[in-house]
C-alpha cells in the first residue's frame, strides 16, 4: 500500500497528531500490511499560498499556459501527482482556532485543481478523482467538540475537511479525533489519547483486511 502521509502541526515532540499518525502507521505494519510511505510535513515544506499568478494559471487551459505560468504550478502539479498516485493518505493535523492550520489550508489550495485532481463531465458536472484512495483525517483539539458538548457547534474543521475532499472525490472519510486535550485536565487527555488510539486500531484492522501482507507479497514474488 503506497501511503501519502501529511502532518501540519507546528509543534515537534510534543504534537498529538503527530505521534497518533506515527502509531496509526505502526499498526498497519503490525497488521502485516506492506507499507511504501510518501512523506509530506507542511509545517515545514509549506505550499505556497495563492497568488494572482497561481489563480491565473490553474484556470488557464494547458494547452495555452505560458512557460512562465508552467513554473508557477509546478509545486502544484507536484502535490497532485503524488496524491493522484497513492492508495491511501493520512493526514495528521491539529484543530488550530477551530479550523485547520493555515499550512495545510495552502496545501488544500494547492491540491484542488482543475484538471488534475477534479475534471468537468459532459454533461456539466464536477468528478473528484481521489474516489480509490482510502482517507483517514487524525486531528487534536483542545476542547471537547463532540456531539452534546458546549463548543460542538463551533467545529469548523470537520465540515470544512469534507467539503473540501468531497469536492475532490472522498465521499467517506474516516476521522479520529483526539478530544479534550489543551483544556482539560491529565485524566481526561489521557482517555481522549487512549479513544484515539483504540480507533486508530481498528481502522489499521478494517484497512489490513483488503490488503496482502508483506509475506503474501514475498511469496507471490517467488513464484
Amino acid at each position: 500500500m503506497k501511503v501519502m502521509h501529511v502532518d501540519a502541526s507546528a509543534k515537534r515532540a510534543r504534537s498529538n497528531s503527530r505521534a497518533l499518525s506515527r502509531y496509526f502507521l505502526e499498526r498497519l505494519r503490525s497488521e502485516g500490511v506492506d507499507l511504501e510511505v510518501d512523506y509530506l510535513d507542511v509545517s515545514v515544506d509549506t505550499p505556497p499560498h495563492v497568488t494572482e499568478a497561481f489563480a491565473i494559471a490553474t484556470y488557464t487551459p494547458a494547452s495555452e499556459r505560458t512557460p512562465a505560468m508552467k513554473a508557477t504550478l509546478t509545486s502544484s502539479d507536484a502535490l497532485c501527482k503524488r496524491l493522484l498516485e497513492a492508495d491511501a493518505l493520512v493526514f495528521a493535523m491539529p484543530m488550530y482556532n477551530w479550523s485547520v492550520p493555515s499550512a495545510f489550508k495552502a496545501f488544500i489550495d494547492n491540491i484542488t485543481r482543475t484538471g488534475l485532481t477534479y475534471v468537468f463531465t459532459d454533461d456539466g458536472g464536477i468528478e473528484g478523482q481521489l474516489g480509490t484512495q482510502k482517507v483517514i483525517f487524525i486531528t487534536s483539539r483542545g476542547a471537547d467538540l463532540r456531539p452534546g458538548s458546549p463548543f460542538a457547534s463551533m467545529d469548523a474543521l470537520t465540515p470544512a475537511l469534507k467539503a473540501a475532499f468531497g469536492f475532490l472525490g472522498v465521499a467517506d472519510p474516516t476521522f479520529v479525533d483526539a478530544q479534550p486535550l489543551q483544556f482539560s485536565n491529565q485524566e481526561a487527555r489521557e482517555e481522549a489519547l487512549e479513544r484515539a488510539r483504540d480507533e486508530l486500531a481498528a481502522v489499521a484492522s478494517r484497512w489490513a483486511q483488503a490488503e496482502p501482507s508483506s509475506q503474501q507479497n514475498e511469496a507471490a514474488a517467488a513464484l
